[in-house]
């Protein structure tokens, strides 16, 4: 029950950004919103992660997780229809979705490791993101036509599905324990409790001590912000959250502009994700072994890369294909940014600071890819800018992917604390041939 209730809330937590970015050219007409609001739009959502990370755990300490998740999805419904209802509130509304997102997937890990799910529970909710980006995306034109031709209602509809998973996962409660101990500990940061609620969710397949070359943790307690390998697994999350979130507000624009219709293009934004969902369930749990670790971190950012300039001047026939590589390559970067801040960390207190420094940093750092995508094609009128832009991005993404495997573990605490913290290994950890 808790596993169908949390795979449901993961469904609920990306249509509400997918659905605007599929119908972006028609914001126009049906909202009356101008075309220089349109970067701030793709914008809002990245934004509202960036600053209501407190939330969920603040939430949680009051209501229970179950309970909290549960109020996040009715937040998240309210808005749903706000915005798509009131079409001065589409800013605001949408604004408002990405902070009810946050909240409630700031807590979805957290419920995973109180129920002691394993990688299998966590890869299945992230498989639930890719699977609720992709409903999103491919299904906006269809509902529209259903529904008279009525934008407004196809977006609103989304919250009946968000309203199920409240319905379910408040059934639930969660879990044994309705308000895990972690939440509280990381508040200090915008997206701490996000961070240790991922990191704990990922720990069963994942040991820290098994992990990369140069493995040594340290005697003495260095501040996080003078690590390298810290800045390296932060600079990961970052720039594969800014690829991310800037590919999904535009690549339908894109295509439209190459020619392709605009439910064509809606339903290449929904196979970019659908493609992508075996790569995000599989990537953490090949994260585990180092060798193929060694090859994933630079791997995938060379391949995205590749497949972003696949994407930039394939014909429209081919473009099925290359959204899909592209799709595939980006999402198991995802999967592996939320392994690495397990892996590189010495015991579960580094896991939970580093995952605060690499999301809160990343969200912001991801919040400037939609925008700036945006200004780059109005500045060059064209879509080579953007793409080279991020061509580049990527490129730098592979040489953080290097640097965060082969650098030191990443530790905060004495290897005493380790030991407690990870019974039955090492306080040094073994280090990788």
């Amino acid at each position: 029950m808790v596993l169908l209730a949390l795979v449901l809330v993961s469904i609920n937590l990306r249509p509400a950004i997918t659905t605007i970015a599929g119908v972006m050219n028609q914001l126009e007409d049906a909202f009356q919103l101008g075309p220089q609001w349109l970067p701030l739009l793709g914008t809002l959502p990245v934004l509202a992660f960036g600053v209501s990370g407190p939330i969920g755990p603040w939430l949680a300490r009051r209501l229970g997780a179950g309970r909290a998740v549960a109020v996040a999805l009715l937040v998240l419904a309210a808005a749903l229809i706000v915005r798509a209802t009131v079409p001065a509130l589409l800013l605001p509304g949408t604004f408002l979705c990405g902070m009810a997102i946050m909240t409630a997937s700031v807590l979805v890990p957290q419920i995973v490791k109180t129920n002691r799910g394993t990688g299998w529970w966590t890869g299945l909710c992230t498989l639930g993101f890719g699977l609720g980006a992709a409903l999103g995306a491919g299904l906006v034109r269809p509902l529209e036509h259903a529904l008279g031709g009525s934008l407004g209602g196809a977006l609103a509809v989304w919250a009946v599905p968000a309203l199920l998973g409240a319905f379910l996962i408040q059934r639930s409660g969660g879990g044994p324990t309705s308000a895990p101990a972690a939440a509280g500990n990381v508040t200090s940061a915008g997206n701490a409790a996000s961070a240790a609620g991922e990191a704990a969710a990922l720990t069963p397949d994942s040991p820290s001590s098994a992990v990369a070359p140069s493995a040594v943790v340290p005697t003495a307690v260095v501040p996080l912000r003078k690590q390298r390998t810290a800045w390296a697994v932060t600079a990961f999350f970052g720039l594969q959250a800014m690829l991310y979130f800037a590919i999904t507000s535009w690549l339908a624009v894109f295509l439209v502009s190459e020619g392709l219709s605009s439910a064509d293009a809606a339903a290449l934004l929904a196979w970019f994700s659908l493609a992508g969902l075996p790569a995000s369930l599989l990537a953490p749990v090949l994260a585990g072994k180092p060798k193929v670790l060694r090859v994933l971190g630079p791997g995938l950012g060379l391949s995205v890369a590749v497949a972003l300039i696949g994407v930039l001047v394939a014909p429209s026939g081919a473009q099925f294909l290359m959204v899909g590589v592209l799709g595939v390559v980006q999402s198991a970067g995802f999967g592996l940014a939320m392994a690495l801040v397990v892996i590189r960390s010495a015991g579960p207190l580094t896991a939970g600071r580093l995952s605060a420094m690499s999301q809160g940093f990343g969200f912001a750092l991801a919040s400037l890819g939609p925008l700036a995508a945006g200004l780059l094609h109005t500045w060059s009128g064209g879509w080579e800018a953007p793409f080279l832009a991020m061509t580049g991005e990527a490129l730098v993404l592979a040489a953080a992917g290097y640097l965060a495997i082969r650098g030191p573990l990443v530790s905060i605490e004495t290897p005493k604390a380790t030991a407690k913290d990870n019974p039955g290994q090492s306080s040094t950890p073994e280090l990788v041939p």
